[in-house]
């Protein structure tokens, strides 16, 4: 795809395009049927193809810890319904795995051009996206991977439930948290906003200097 042909990717912080699509759960609305919940919007690049399948699986079994932060997966790729129909049953049937999310028949790949998932490569495919998108409908945070990669599905779960302790207590969140090799599962502190609070800083809070204190939440 040429660089002028390319759509446009949404920005962080940006409201999510309202859709209206079919699913193999009926039409949806997104973001008004989800108003209150967050959405993890994902996409990818087929059906019936053998990474999707094992990224359909791993999310299917963290679904109800997904359900657990308050979030509803939904899944997109540019095939007609039946084909999604078809594909969830065959990893039912041969795998043992039931797909509990709807997965988003977007077969003219309208909202993948929306979104910025067209493959630069293969315009029929979309590549291995990831939307977190808040109750609010503000994408709070996005993942591309080429087709060839497959997904993290628990780092998709990190991000999440880090955003929303980073929403809850006001505070940032370390490197690979709650596991981070310094400060473990502590969270960082927002800077001081002046000279006077950055001298009391380190007199009332852990830390390696004022610009770099945490605490523990427990």
């Amino acid at each position: 795809m040429n660089t002028s042909d390319r759509i446009g990717i949404p920005l962080i912080g940006d409201m999510i395009p309202e859709i209206d699509v079919q699913t193999t759960h009926g039409r949806i609305k997104i973001p008004n049927d989800y108003t209150g919940k967050w959405i993890v919007l994902f996409s990818h690049p087929a059906d019936f193809t053998p990474v999707c399948t094992t990224e359909f699986v791993a999310f299917a079994k963290r679904d109800d810890q997904f359900k657990k932060l308050n979030a509803e997966l939904v899944g997109l790729s540019i095939d007609q319904v039946f084909s999604h129909i078809k594909w969830v049953q065959w990893i039912k049937d041969h795998i043992g795995v039931e797909i509990p999310f709807p997965v988003i028949a977007d077969d003219t790949g309208r909202v993948a051009k929306k979104l910025g998932m067209i493959h630069p490569d293969k315009e029929t495919n979309t590549v291995r996206a990831v939307f977190l998108i808040d109750p609010k409908g503000i994408i709070r945070l996005m993942i591309y991977y080429p087709q060839e990669i497959g997904r993290q599905v628990d780092e998709i779960l990190r991000a999440l439930k880090a955003l929303q302790i980073s929403d809850e207590y006001k505070v940032a969140l370390p490197e690979n948290w709650p596991k981070n090799e310094l400060i473990g599962d502590k969270v960082i502190n927002p800077p001081p906003k002046d000279v006077k609070g950055a001298e009391e800083r380190l007199k009332t809070a852990e830390g390696y200097d004022w610009w770099f204190t945490y605490k523990s939440l427990k």
